[in-house]
Formats: C-alpha cells, structure tokens, sequence
C-alpha cells in the first residue's frame, strides 16, 4: 500500500488518533457552542479525520477499499457520537431554559393584593338601582343632624325613649341640639322641606346608635328609607312597592306582609315581614324594618297640607337585607375590615 508524498499517511493508528481526539473533543462539550467548535475542529473540512479522506484519492486502487472501510467507519462513529452529544446538550439547554422562565402558578402573588369593594356598598347601590327605575330620585343629607330634623319634625315627643342618651349620641355642647342621626327620616324631613311636590325619594346613608357591638347590632349601621307624597297615596300603593323590591332582592318567590305597630312618624303603622323563599333552613317569614302611611304632623311640620296629600314611607337595614340575601350570621363581619370578607362578593366595579 502507498500514497503520494503530500498526502497524510493512512494508517489504522493514524485514523484511530483521529476519532479517538475528535469523540474526546465531542465528549468533552459541556454545551452546543463548544459541540460546534468540536465540529470545526474535528468533523468538518480541515479537520484530521478530512484531511484523511482527501488522501484516499491518492491512494493506489488496490488499497482503496480497505483504507475506504477504515476511515468510514472512524467517521461514522465520530458522527454518531456527535449526534447523540448534540441531543443530550440540546435537550439540556431546553429544560434549563423553560426552569428559568418557569412561573409557579401555586404560589403567592408577588404584587399586591388587590381588594373588593364593600358588600354594604354594592348592595347599597343595588337597592338604589331598583327606585331609580321606578323613577325616584336619591337623596342624602348630614350625618351630623339638628334634634328638630331626627326627632320633633317627626313626631317624636320630648320624653320619647329614643330622645334619651342610652340610645341616641348627642353632641357637646348640648344647648347646640346635635345629634347623630339615629335614621335616615331626617333626610325625608330635609327632601319635603326643600323638593316640589309631588315627591319619591330613597334616601340611604349610615346612622348611628348606642347599641352593643355584637352579632346582631352595631352602633354604626346602614339604613335605606322610602319617602312617597302625592295626592291620593294609600296603604295599598306601599305594599306594591314593597312586593315589587323585595322580588327584585331575593327573586320572584319573594313577598311581604304587614303587621300593625306604632311608629311616631306614620299613622297607620306596620312591621314589615319579608317572605323569604331560599333562606338557609327553610322558608320563612322574616322581619325586614317598618313602614306606614306618613303621619300628618309630619306632613304638617313640611308645610304640606294632609287634606291635601298623603304619603307613604318605609325604612330597612342595609346590614340585614345583606344578612337575608347572603346568609351572614355575624353583623361584626361586616364592620372589622377584613378584606377576606368583601372578597365572597366578587370584585365588582
């Protein structure tokens, strides 16, 4: 066997030297860029194991064979060590990169967290939504209220137990007559005193009471109150009204009844039962807030006419209508700020 002089000598060393350098170069790879430099230097044109099969056109015909199946074979295995190498690394590559960029789902949100708005809130405005698309308007007024407005402008005597300081904050200096409001009918006495006839309000808004903070009371709570005057209002008027909210709040299921009580304010005077059709444990008549046919010396003290005009009001608590529709058992929950709580309520806008 012979070649010519500028050819590299094949041999089964020279060829083994060759394959032994290029998978140690190829083993040696500890990433793609390294494994294509291993490549260049190793594989490709200029590369030992090429430069031996360039000089296989150099060898006699007789030898071609055998130095042919030589070199193959060494290029073979080179390649296929190259190949398997080239899918460890890629595969390699590929998992470290989606492990860096990786987002545990599971895990607390970096950000801050965002809250809710208050159910006594939203189901305020809900409420509000209804009367507006009966036509009323929304009135308010102070929270801080004149005596005249909270109690004498309805009716309430000066010995009435409500006038007292267990149940009502007064305001120092007590010669100023301040009160919180203890409801919301003052804001009914402020919208006849300062609204044309005839007049549909809802007047929301919080008030307050020296009640026990517990389950079932807070000393500052939520109140929403009704207020019709027009010429030829009656009692049947108000409980179309109170049918047609309460189906509006808790379904079509939903009704009221009327209880006679006495309330300063109106003349007849009912409690206000609520059929409540999906309340936990079954269906039941609930109490909900009170309601009437407005007295006359409130109409009077406006300076409407009873002979006149008539009128109808209604108030309930916010808190409680929440407490009905929602099944909250605990009023405290709505007062602690806990975000936890508004969260139940979804995060309405």
């Amino acid at each position: 066997m012979s070649e010519s002089p500028e050819s590299p000598q094949i041999t089964p060393e020279a060829v083994e030297s060759a394959v032994d350098a290029a998978l140690a170069a190829i083993t040696a790879a500890s990433d793609t860029a390294q494994l294509k430099a291993a490549r260049a230097a190793h594989i490709a044109e200029g590369s030992p194991l090429a430069a031996l099969n360039a000089g296989m056109r150099r060898v006699a015909p007789e030898d071609k064979a055998v130095f042919g199946k030589l070199i193959g074979q060494g290029r073979g295995r080179v390649a296929q060590a190259f190949a398997a190498r080239e899918t460890e690394l890629v595969e390699a590559e590929t998992a470290a990169r989606l492990e860096a960029e990786r987002v545990d789902i599971t895990a607390v949100a970096s950000r801050a967290r965002v809250g809710a708005r208050h159910p006594l809130t939203l189901l305020q405005e809900q409420v509000c939504d209804v009367f507006v698309g009966m036509g009323w308007e929304i009135a308010e007024g102070p929270e801080l209220e004149h005596e005249w407005f909270n109690f004498d402008a309805l009716n309430f005597d000066e010995d009435h137990p409500a006038r007292q300081e267990q149940d009502t904050f007064y305001v120092d200096p007590a010669s100023r007559h301040l009160v919180m409001r203890t409801h919301t009918s003052p804001v009914q006495v402020r919208s006849m005193l300062d609204r044309e006839l005839p007049i549909y309000v809802l007047c929301p808004g919080r008030t307050y009471r020296t009640d026990e903070f517990d389950a079932t009371h807070l000393p500052v709570f939520s109140q929403f109150e009704g207020l019709v005057v027009d010429k030829g209002i009656t009692m049947a008027h108000l409980k179309g009204t109170l049918d047609h909210f309460a189906r509006q709040m808790f379904g079509p299921e939903a009704k009221t009844r009327l209880r006679t009580n006495y309330f300063p304010f109106t003349e007849p005077s009912a409690e206000l039962d609520l059929w409540h059709p999906t309340f936990k444990g079954g269906a039941r008549w609930i109490e909900w807030g009170g309601c009437g046919m407005v007295n006359a010396n409130v109409l009077r003290a406006a300076g409407i006419d009873p002979e006149v005009y008539s009128g109808f009001a209604f108030g309930m608590g916010i808190e409680r209508t929440l407490m009905f529709r929602s099944d909250v058992q605990d009023m405290r929950d709505m007062a602690e700020g806990d975000v936890r709580f508004s969260e139940q309520f979804g995060m309405v806008v």
